[in-house]
């Protein structure tokens, strides 16, 4: 039988899960996994897999893009059938994507306990879709892992029993601690070693969908590369945009690179001196490895990087982007430090969880 159905859609969600299914085989629970295909560039996708060692999936849905709603509405039609032949305990999801709601959302419908990995984290900004899946996913779910304290008591905001959730840390840094050694190093990816460098990933749609807003940014990331060197990983959307916006001149001096797999992107992050980001998961990355970092949004649903990490908030303000970044320059930024649980053993302490939690037969909990 099994007992855990565990669910991956997107980049974000291969790290996060890679930990929980060696988790719940070191604990002897019963766990296929099944990989939604949002994440549809397989060349990516299957470099995820091989570098973090995730077992194959178990089954693929490949739904592959599409808009909000047309994405998770072809995620639930395809999961269903596959749901109803698996007959899992439970269903496990992690992060915040469109599959992790999806599929939360078709087992709750049909009766089957639901695990969210990485619950309670909020924005409180419901332009953002993942602020809506994150809310949806904690209301439908019946067993909540936290990352940092501070979201059970979101959770229990919203009206969600606090037997229901559980503080284990956060398995992200579970992937980035157990393949750290294996990062590499910058000179491989460069191609070339830089005494000291910044890297930049940029691809949220309140970034780059704006002309006047991305060409904004990419003329204060060319003041910073003429002090410290900028490499760009550039995101295929965040391409588009520049080229239809007619900014390419602005890329001029960038150290450009294609999008890299995990050790490629963790060697660079590991050797900047600053990454500069508007993605949710970089900015505990940087506060576990001890680099600065500024999120170039108005808020973060990762409050704890903020006031324990490293990270800064500066938005798209380019004067805030350039004090953030004279003060990385003159006195290194902020040091931070390794938040509580954030020690690599947060899926070892899932798996112990669910071993008590899981029930002998099928059906919805009543915590």
């Amino acid at each position: 039988m099994t007992q855990v159905l565990c669910v991956a859609g997107a980049r974000p969600n291969f790290m996060k899960i890679a930990p929980v299914m060696a988790a719940l085989a070191e604990a002897g629970i019963a766990a296929q996994l099944l990989h939604t295909g949002q994440h549809y560039d397989a060349a990516m996708s299957d470099s995820f897999f091989a570098d973090l060692g995730i077992p194959r999936p178990d089954h693929h849905l490949e739904v592959g893009s599409g808009s909000h709603a047309v994405q998770t509405a072809e995620v639930m039609k395809r999961f269903e059938p596959v749901l109803e032949a698996v007959q899992p305990q439970a269903v496990l999801v992690v992060g915040d994507v469109n599959s992790t709601l999806a599929c939360a959302l078709v087992a709750a419908k049909r009766g089957v306990r639901v695990i969210h990995v990485e619950a309670g984290l909020r924005s409180y900004d419901r332009g953002m879709p993942e602020e809506i899946n994150r809310v949806l996913t904690d209301q439908i779910s019946d067993l909540l892992f936290t990352t940092e304290k501070s979201a059970l008591a979101n959770l229990v905001r919203e009206g969600i029993d606090p037997a229901r959730v559980a503080f284990v840390g956060n398995v992200m840094i579970d992937t980035l601690y157990r393949h750290l050694d294996r990062a590499v190093p910058a000179s491989g990816t460069l191609g070339a070693a830089l005494p000291a460098y910044a890297v930049l990933t940029l691809h949220r749609p309140s970034n780059v969908d704006h002309p006047d807003t991305l060409g904004a940014l990419l003329d204060v990331v060319g003041e910073i590369n003429r002090r410290l060197p900028v490499v760009l990983p550039l995101h295929p959307r965040t391409r588009a945009n520049i080229e239809k916006f007619g900014l390419t001149a602005k890329l001029d001096g960038l150290r450009l690179l294609p999008p890299v797999g995990y050790l490629e992107m963790l060697g660079l992050m590991r050797e900047a001196k600053l990454v500069l980001t508007d993605s949710g998961g970089i900015q505990e990355e940087t506060t576990a490895l001890g680099v600065p970092c500024l999120t170039l949004r108005e808020n973060t649903e990762r409050p704890i990087t903020l006031t324990e990490g490293t990270n800064t908030l500066v938005g798209a303000n380019p004067a805030a982007i350039r004090a953030a970044f004279e003060d990385v320059m003159t006195s290194g930024g902020k040091a931070g430090r390794i938040p509580e649980n954030w020690d690599g053993r947060a899926a070892t302490r899932i798996a112990h969880a669910l071993h008590a939690w899981l029930p002998g037969q099928k059906g919805r909990r009543t915590a």
